[in-house]
């Protein structure tokens, strides 16, 4: 059972496998790293340590991001969404966010968009 407040717990609408996404943006330029998953447990290890936690869909376990690679993320603020099925997480980035070895997840040529 996670130690997760239950008035944060309330807030939260989680998907069927109760993970919320959460978007992870750099604190000061706001750039957006990366989209991870977390579940309740996740986020109550994100809020006492500082360091951000997520769940691994392929490996069905928790990581703490850069805890082998290296590639850390202070965690400066945690918000949710006004309908409280998405979590923005604000972090100092040390190197690379993305497992790639990119800054971003988000580095790819844009799509094209066409002109209204």
């Amino acid at each position: 059972m996670s130690a997760l407040d239950p008035a944060i717990a309330a807030r939260l609408k989680r998907n069927a496998d109760g993970l919320v996404p959460a978007v992870v943006q750099q604190y000061d330029t706001g750039e957006v790293l990366m989209l991870a998953w977390m579940d309740d447990d996740a986020l109550h290890r994100t809020l006492t340590t500082g360091r951000a936690t997520y769940w691994s869909r392929s490996r069905r376990a928790h990581w703490v991001k850069g805890e082998t690679s290296g590639n850390t993320q202070a965690v400066r603020s945690v918000s949710l969404d006004c309908d409280g099925d998405t979590l923005l997480v604000k972090v100092d980035q040390t190197g690379a966010a993305c497992h790639t070895g990119d800054r971003t997840c988000f580095d790819a040529a844009p799509l094209p968009v066409s002109a209204p």
